[in-house]
């Protein structure tokens, strides 16, 4: 039997990373710069070229290749049809123009520095490349992300993303196929070709036929923690399935995304995979902060500083100039080119492949990773600095583009039972745009009917409230039918969004009340206006006049909400026990009656006299109780 010492071995590991998380990222937030840098320097630190806390930077650098996985995944779910098209001229001209032109530059230079041409080709691709994670967050934090060179940058990061997949799937073809020779080589490429293309196309069709259906099933079994696995199983097994004929990973993950984009679990898949994606792709940030040669950094320092603030100078200059080619005043440009500077995330997966491909020797492989990595390192604190000098200037006025999210709705509904519908429909015919929460499967697909933004998901989770685009929503209408789950949100609500207005469905006169203690905007009881409704109905068909039955009715709710105020405040007797735990606000009379209650049977006298008799009860023991009771 293993010791306890081997059951525990793996933990040093994991709580080193863990701390040096913990640690270094919020320092680096706290002064302002991005996460990815915290990242990087805990894994400097940590790594051979620090403290060496590791023992095998390799080891952890295998499991952190799934964060990248997982972010292409969320890449792909992004890429819905419409949104391609919307954005395809920066997308697909803009988008491609840049990686040419800086890839070309770049490699060129690395050319003449003497570089064999294919590394100086693999170099010039990783460092064309942008960080989406650091540029994404710059933006988010400057709430830039709608503004025309935000929507520029997005659409090139987009691309670039879209084209890492390509290169990813491309390289191992070009290796296999560059180094044979000999009779069999267009055979074994034709092979290789036709496997990626069974594969893919398997995927394709099981991806578009089975997993909506297979989703769908899992959704009406009401278990989460399975839709959780269930994404994982896809993601991976996506994954493993490309990686065996010879691809990517990322190209499966990638494809994974893609066939779920259009579907009605996406926003919910996507919050479930988000914390594995964020603490994996951490991991993998630190491991390339552990893969920086000290020694290289310490003997070529002159050299990389040189080439870091080289490649950020002329990235800054190339992506400047096409931003301003397609549109962009002077200053827009330039912040979209200090954005897009820095080598990106998938400069430290090209690389080594390059390397285990041939294509780079060791020694320029190891110079490129670490002026990658400082280019990340530099790059977002030349940004920032960059920025607030342009901020001082006006910036020329500019045709608006459409957004990223050029259809945000303003309002977000969550529950889309009876009360939720009827309340859709009069934003509908305002029309108003609206974003639909909610996790029954039978409600999403009457929902799509109606033209909403649809998020099949549970609205009680932070996380799925992120993602349907609370932050961005005017005005939160909570309908769903279950009071305990509306109290929740509430609190969510009001704890993580505060400027987020809050109108709620009251399930009862006890939950009014609870709402009301709560400061949300509005309430309203679900009954309180057809029960009025109908009682003015029951008036006219008596033969009151439609003027004078509306008075009543109208009577009636003023005195209610009268008392439901002094409930609130427990200045009522009912209310009073309520706020000391009793289980019920009873109803009482608005209107003092004329007569007593009558009881027309036995069963209902039997039923009046017990309740008096406990009505004396606490009416006789009330006395015994403390003064201060």
């Amino acid at each position: 039997m293993a010791s306890p010492a081997t059951h525990v071995s793996f933990l040093p590991p994991v709580l080193t990373f863990l701390s040096a998380a913990v640690i270094g990222v919020p320092i680096f937030r706290l002064i302002g710069q991005s996460a990815v840098l915290g990242y990087l320097v805990a894994g400097v630190v940590i790594g051979p070229f620090g403290f060496s806390l590791i023992a095998e930077p390799e080891t952890a650098a295998s499991v952190a290749e799934l964060g990248v996985v997982l972010l292409l995944f969320i890449v792909g779910l992004e890429l819905q049809v419409s949104r391609l098209v919307s954005m395809r001229r920066d997308i697909f001209g803009l988008g491609t123009a840049q990686l040419l032109v800086c890839t070309t530059v770049l490699a060129g230079i690395g050319f003449l520095f003497g570089l064999k041409p294919s590394a100086a080709f693999v170099i010039g691709i990783a460092l064309a490349l942008s960080a989406t994670a650091v540029a994404l967050q710059l933006l988010e934090e400057r709430g830039d992300l709608g503004t025309p060179y935000g929507g520029r940058a997005f659409a090139v990061l987009l691309f670039q993303d879209i084209s890492v997949v390509a290169i990813l799937a491309l390289m191992p073809l070009f290796a296999s196929t560059g180094v044979g020779g000999g009779d069999g080589w267009m055979l074994s490429a034709l092979q290789s070709t036709g496997t990626v293309g069974a594969a893919i196309l398997a995927v394709v069709l099981v991806g578009r036929y089975g997993l909506n259906p297979f989703f769908g099933l899992l959704a009406a079994s009401g278990a989460r923690e399975v839709m959780t696995a269930a994404a994982l199983l896809v993601v991976l097994g996506t994954a493993m399935l490309m990686e065996h004929v010879g691809l990517s990973m990322a190209m499966g993950a990638f494809l994974a995304g893609v066939l779920l984009a259009e579907s009605n679990f996406r926003h919910q898949l996507e919050a479930d995979i988000e914390p594995f994606r964020g603490m994996l792709l951490g991991l993998f940030f630190m491991s390339v902060g552990m893969s920086i040669d000290g020694g290289l950094v310490k003997s070529e320092w002159p050299w990389l500083l040189g080439a870091t603030a080289g490649s950020i100078l002329i990235k800054v200059g190339l992506v400047a100039a096409l931003f301003r080619l397609f549109g962009s005043p002077w200053l827009d440009a330039v912040r979209g080119g200090a954005i897009l500077a820095p080598a990106g995330e998938f400069a430290f997966v090209l690389l080594p492949v390059g390397g285990e491909l041939g294509l780079i020797d060791g020694p320029s492989g190891r110079f490129a990773i670490a002026l990658a990595a400082l280019t990340m390192l530099v790059g977002p604190v030349a940004a920032k600095a960059l920025d607030s000098v342009l901020a001082r200037r006006r910036a020329e006025p500019d045709l608006a583009l459409d957004p990223v999210e050029s259809t945000e709705a303003r309002v977000l509904v969550v529950g889309f039972g009876r009360f939720g519908q009827i309340l859709t429909q009069v934003l509908l015919a305002e029309g108003i745009g609206v974003t639909v929460i909610d996790k029954d499967v039978e409600q999403i697909r009457s929902a799509s009917r109606f033209g909403f933004r649809i998020f099949y998901g549970d609205g009680t989770r932070l996380d799925v409230l992120r993602a349907a685009g609370i932050g961005r929503a005017e005005l939160l209408c909570v309908c769903v039918d279950d009071a305990e789950a509306a109290l929740k949100i509430v609190d969510i609500v009001h704890e993580e969004f505060a400027s987020v207005r809050t109108y709620v469905r009251a399930y009862d006169r006890m939950h009014a009340v609870e709402l009301m203690n709560r400061d949300v905007d509005f309430q309203l009881r679900e009954t309180v206006d057809s029960a009025l409704g109908f009682g003015r109905a029951t008036l006219e068909g008596l033969g009151l006049s439609p003027e004078a039955a509306a008075a009543v009715a109208e009577d009636v709710r003023k005195r209610d909400i009268a008392r439901l105020v002094l409930q609130q405040a427990g200045a009522l007797p009912d209310a009073a026990n309520w706020m000391r735990g009793a289980s019920q606000i009873k109803p009482e009379p608005l209107t003092e009656p004329r007569r007593p209650s009558r009881a027309l049977n036995a069963e209902t006298r039997d039923i009046i006299g017990t309740k008096a008799r406990e009505a004396a009860a606490h009416t006789l023991e009330a006395p015994d109780l403390p003064a201060d009771a």
